[in-house]
């Protein structure tokens, strides 16, 4: 397997290209934060997840967690790394002060998640579910709860998990079963639930399940579920811990990948109830928990780049190595030659850099929506999270899958031997589009919630500022034939909305069938619109005499080779979208 390392530069070109993260932290108004710290951060963060974290990859996918009598045990090597993660700060990057937090941009902590995703990808499941449920429990918790709980979820002290699915209540919460009996000061929770990421382990004192429950005056359906604080250990008024809660992993899916995470069926209340504190109002627990669902939807993009960059890395450094073939005087030279070879990495490549540059920028859209008093701006902003969050979860992470499919490509039948640790990326890569809601619920939510609800208003406005970036383009001589390839996409972009706003009202299914295709063209636009802001910046650099001229010479070259082979598939998904619902709904169900 090959060594890890953050690409560092490409981080500070992204940061000022496409965030302009000065501008950004001198709006949130954070006195003594800007890019020079962030790089700093980023740099230490590197060390990190090169020396600590990527060499128990492979550890936890070879000796994943397993369950004991005494609960489950990580895999060897976890828990040390995990007290250095802690002790370093990580994980309370962007958590307010008031909770020990540091108060730093989105932005930033997405940079930084990057780093933890590539290097060990199951590890950093763990912190990166506590980050959201700190946030679920600081917007909506009472003062008492946020007091006795916030600062240890806030640190890393004390693990999180989310508990949604049980086992007849998959991806429709309205039918979950899991009971939440009033009993004094608090509730007696009672029931099962399946896929708990990290439910168990030894690594902390403590876990901070948030479970979602039935009252027993709760009304059908998903307005009749709450949100509650169930801790694995009691916790007295000064936080001290005491007796052990009534819950237990009861057993760990087996599963194709990411084997270091265990993946847990909790058991609530065997015993007679586990001990639970209602989080907000009761009744409203799925909106409390989407700001933890939406928060990881956009983590869960993120590692969709992360583990390509680091199936890139070892594609890059095999093909470099790899002998296959013999010059004329007998000297032997590398398959980096090939031009095949060099095809697919130019596609894995091309494909990172629109994938990491749309997640920050989307990142970026949460500090927005966060910083300044213009209220108005930062609900535009919000809005902005709002529609980009389903593209960023879903074509992220179906990219994912061929990214990592071309790494194991080109290591051609070593990369089928497990020993060369390759692919262990795509294994892992496969959860991603399920996570968090399957891609096609965020295709029918960016479809419907964010594209019908609105009449497209939120798309016209994405597709103004991508307009913008194309006049940019069209100024430049030398990036007009970027600029005419952005606008064939960007035109089959409006057609594609079009097409949905005349079409919806009179076919019911005409949203559904097409949802995957309008997410995965908006993706692709997205991405072209990324590194079109990458040409932009480096052909200013370039023309200025500043940066290292051939870092950015391959800035264009990558560009140019995401607009001739991976932009044209936007005509593709409209043509699919043309199509309609015709032939995804032609067949009854007895000819399948």
């Amino acid at each position: 397997m090959s060594d890890y390392r953050y690409p560092l530069r490409e981080a500070e070109f992204a940061l000022k290209a496409l965030v302009d993260f000065d501008q950004l932290c001198a709006k949130g108004e954070l006195e003594g934060v800007g890019l020079e710290l962030a790089m700093a951060i980023i740099e230490e963060a590197g060390k990190l997840g090169s020396e600590v974290l990527a060499p128990l990859n492979r550890v936890g996918d070879t000796d994943g967690a397993k369950l004991t009598d005494h609960g489950v045990q990580e895999s060897p090597g976890f828990a040390d790394a995990y007290a250095q993660f802690c002790a370093g700060g990580w994980a309370s990057l962007t958590s307010p002060e008031a909770y020990g937090g540091q108060a730093l941009p989105s932005v930033l902590n997405t940079t930084v998640g990057e780093i933890w995703q590539s290097s060990n990808l199951a590890f950093a499941l763990c912190p990166m579910l506590a980050a959201g449920a700190t946030e679920a429990i600081i917007k909506h918790a009472s003062d008492e709860l946020k007091h006795k709980y916030a600062p240890k979820m806030v640190s890393g002290e004390w693990a999180c998990t989310m508990n949604l699915t049980e086992p007849d209540a998959g991806t429709d919460l309205a039918a979950l079963k899991t009971k939440a009996e009033p009993n004094g000061d608090h509730y007696l929770i009672s029931g099962q639930k399946i896929f708990i990421t990290w439910g168990d382990h030894q690594m902390t004192d403590n876990i901070v399940h948030l479970v979602l429950a039935r009252l027993p005056d709760a009304p059908p359906g998903v307005k009749g579920i709450s949100l509650f604080i169930v801790p694995k250990f009691m916790v007295d008024d000064n936080g001290n811990l005491g007796e052990a809660n009534d819950l237990r992993c009861v057993s760990l899916e087996h599963k194709l990948g990411i084997h270091g995470s265990p993946t847990c069926v909790m058991s609530y209340g065997d015993n007679g109830g586990a001990v639970g504190y209602l989080v907000g109002e009761k009744h409203n627990g799925l909106s409390f928990m989407f700001t933890m669902m939406n928060h990881a939807r956009q983590d869960v993009g993120l590692q969709g780049v992360a583990v390509s960059e680091r199936s890139y890395q070892q594609a890059v450094a095999y093909a470099k190595d790899r002998l296959q073939g013999t010059n004329k005087d007998g000297s032997r030279y590398t398959i980096f030659k090939f031009p095949d070879v060099r095809r697919m990495l130019m596609q894995m490549k091309a494909s990172i850099e629109a994938m990491r540059g749309l997640a920050l920028i989307a990142s970026a859209e949460i500090d927005r929506s966060h910083y300044g008093n213009d209220a108005e701006q930062k609900a535009k902003h919000g809005q902005r999270v709002d529609l980009l969050t389903p593209i960023v979860k879903g074509w992220l992470t179906e990219l994912a899958q061929e990214v990592t499919s071309l790494g194991i490509q080109i290591h051609g039948g070593m990369g089928f031997i497990e020993e060369t640790g390759v692919a262990q990326h795509y294994r892992d890569a496969r959860i991603l589009p399920i996570y968090e809601g399957t891609n096609g619920v965020q295709a029918l939510d960016l479809v419907g919630r964010k594209t019908l609800l609105n009449e497209g208003a939120h798309l016209n406005d994405l597709f103004a500022d991508i307009e913008s970036t194309i006049s940019q383009l069209a100024a430049e001589p030398s990036l007009k034939a970027s600029a005419g390839k952005m606008q064939q996409a960007l035109e089959a972009a409006r057609a594609a909305r079009a097409w949905l706003l005349d079409n919806s009202p009179q076919d019911k299914s005409a949203p559904g069938s097409v949802s995957f295709s309008f997410l995965m063209l908006m993706g692709y636009l997205c991405g072209g619109w990324v590194m079109a802001k990458n040409q932009l910046h480096a052909q200013a650099q370039l023309a200025e005499g500043a940066g290292d001229a051939e870092f950015l010479k391959a800035k264009l070259v990558t560009a140019n080779f995401y607009f001739e082979q991976l932009l044209p598939k936007t005509q593709a998904y409209f043509a699919a979208i043309e199509s309609g619902s015709e032939s995804t709904m032609a067949l009854s169900e007895e000819q399948f």
